[in-house]
């Protein structure tokens, strides 16, 4: 359930803390059962998200795979002093009553920061990053207690659905099975 955009707006809020979940889910689309039979297709097409986190953040995910509409607009982050968009690079604020909406080009300011700025090179890949943070360049990200509040997300979202309304972080703690570890 959209997990990738999840850590990503967790990141770059420095992961607070989960409060509410609420969320729905759908696999509703129509399709030939001798292609849903032999895909084995078990995962939904649509799947939403209403996430309220500490500090008064409300985070929105809309994820979807067959679901007929546009292009997705992807990770976005708006507050009371402008907004971003990941893809594309956007920024959006208000300047003297006229609206922006600022489109950046990253390429070129990419190709400088590999040119000039040390150690760049760790964040162009997942990989690249673990390969610095154990050279000691770079300091190690916090992977674990991302994906730990990522899936917390995930699974609010799929026990609101299930239960038809939102869920606390405790409640998600209280009501999720733990698959990993047997006896747990």
């Amino acid at each position: 359930m959209g997990v990738y955009h999840i850590a990503q707006a967790l990141y770059l809020l420095d992961n607070p803390a989960l409060k509410t979940v609420s969320g729905a889910t759908y696999q509703e689309t129509d399709m030939y059962e001798d292609r849903r039979k032999n895909g084995g297709y078990d995962v939904e097409e649509l799947g939403i998200g209403l996430v309220r986190l500490a500090g008064g953040i409300t985070f929105f995910l809309e994820e979807a795979w067959a679901i007929h509409s546009g292009a997705a607009e992807g990770t976005k982050i708006v507050g009371n002093k402008g907004g971003v968009q990941l893809s594309p690079f956007s920024y959006f604020n208000t300047t003297g009553d006229m609206n922006m909406n600022a489109t950046f080009e990253l390429g070129p300011a990419d190709t400088r920061w590999h040119s000039c700025i040390p150690n760049t090179d760790a964040y162009d890949s997942p990989q690249a990053h673990w390969v610095a943070a154990l050279q000691g360049r770079v300091p190690l990200l916090p992977t674990a207690e991302l994906a730990l509040a990522t899936m917390k997300i995930s699974e609010g979202i799929y026990l609101s659905q299930r239960l038809g309304r939102e869920v606390t972080a405790k409640e998600i703690e209280k009501l999720s099975k733990r698959t990993a570890i047997k006896g747990l």
